[in-house]
């Protein structure tokens, strides 16, 4: 599957921060996505990053100037506005934040702006005093109105020395917020329940048993139902993953503990997906203090976990549950007893233990097995084209 920037007409605008040194690295992820990106820069921009930056890794002429002496300067505003699939602006200075919300158009961005009817994302970054102003903050509830979509800026330290929110958000989270408004919500409204990762069981204060379970195939799943317009809810185990945007994400260590939270937010969702490794067995007994080695062989007794995906089927009613299976044999027969056993309406099914597909890798190869009996076998991919593909199937079954 193809990115959906890939060909996209993206419009990046450049104001006067610190933080547009920044803004060459978003250029270099839209443009890594396949995107077609155009940059127009303020006179103030020029003064941090210069325009030959922006040309190099666009392969695009840089618009600084209504008045340059190509001769088409002067209607490029009109013709970029019009071909723009999104339009963003990193980082949006308090200055051009303000003209913006007055209607003032005196440079290349504020007047190229007065053009733009596709989506326009601002990313404000400046001062803390200056963000909190009442000033900017009217402005920026101005520009809300008018339809703007604005990314808080994060907190910490800044370069002017003061603590607290102005920071541009990370490249990586601006190009999330690029990705959601340039898809369709084909899944607007819908309430979804996703899990991912691993669960740890504790045989003592310092060990535990799990799996190599990463989280990145339920994080996935979550960002591109969120991307879809879905309401999700990401009950995840222990991982070293980010929380994804937008997202209510829950985080829980052990197999009961992810019972407790998926039994409570089940009966809410319309669509349940369970791409996490929950341990099948728990120690019986967990010792209190460190065991310590004082025999050669040590006996570990287990007791099993409960079956969550199988306790959600018997009770499904009219929602959509979708499971994982991971094997390391015969997949297409334990993946079709699972969909039985479980009532699932769809399982994916992977054999691990091979190069780039299961546990921790970015691509996944998988077999998607259905209810009717029919199955559809996938050339490895990403992740994220396997959750994309696998709401696809989803709104089919819708």
């Amino acid at each position: 599957m193809e990115s959906v920037i890939k060909n996209k007409n993206i419009v990046l605008g450049v104001s006067g921060g610190i933080a547009a040194y920044k803004s060459a690295e978003l250029l270099r992820l839209y443009i890594k996505e396949g995107a077609n990106v155009r940059v127009i820069m303020t006179h103030s921009a020029q003064a941090f990053v210069g325009p030959l930056t922006f040309q190099a890794l666009s392969r695009q002429t840089v618009c600084t100037s209504l008045f340059e002496s190509s001769g088409d300067a002067s209607i490029r505003h009109i013709e970029w506005a019009e071909k723009a699939d999104v339009v963003v602006i990193a980082p949006a200075t308090a200055n051009i934040i303000g003209k913006l919300a007055n209607g003032i158009a005196d440079d290349p961005l504020s007047t190229f702006m007065l053009a733009v009817t596709c989506p326009a994302i601002l990313c404000p970054s400046m001062n803390t005093h200056m963000f909190e102003s009442n000033a900017v903050q009217r402005n920026l509830d101005i520009l809300r109105s008018d339809g703007y979509f604005i990314i808080d800026p994060e907190s910490g330290n800044l370069a002017c020395g003061t603590i607290g929110p102005g920071r541009l958000p990370e490249p990586e989270d601006i190009l999330d917020r690029t990705v959601y408004h340039l898809m369709p919500k084909d899944l607007k409204n819908k309430k979804m329940l996703v899990t991912a990762g691993p669960t740890q069981e504790p045989i003592d204060p310092v060990r535990f048993i799990s799996n190599p379970s990463s989280g990145k195939m339920g994080f996935a799943v979550a960002r591109a139902a969120e991307h879809r317009g879905a309401i999700v809810t990401l009950i995840t185990g222990p991982t070293a993953l980010l929380n994804p945007n937008n997202i209510n994400v829950i985080r829980v260590n052990t197999a009961k503990e992810m019972a407790g939270a998926v039994f409570e937010h089940a009966e809410y969702s319309d669509i349940i997906i369970k791409a996490a490794a929950v341990s099948d067995y728990r120690p019986a007994d967990r010792s209190e203090q460190k065991i310590k080695k004082e025999t050669e062989q040590m006996v570990l007794a287990l007791e099993r976990t409960q079956d969550i995906l199988k306790e959600i089927g018997r009770n499904k009613n009219r929602k959509i549950l979708i499971g994982f299976a991971a094997e390391t044999e015969r997949l297409e027969q334990y993946a079709q007893k699972k969909l039985a056993e479980k009532n699932l309406d769809i399982i994916v099914g992977n054999v691990v233990g091979y190069p780039g597909s299961g546990f921790d890798a970015d691509t996944n190869t998988v077999t998607l097995f259905y209810k009717d009996g029919t199955k559809e076998s996938l050339p490895k991919m990403t992740k994220e084209d396997v959750a994309n593909l696998l709401l696809d199937r989803v709104i089919k079954t819708l």
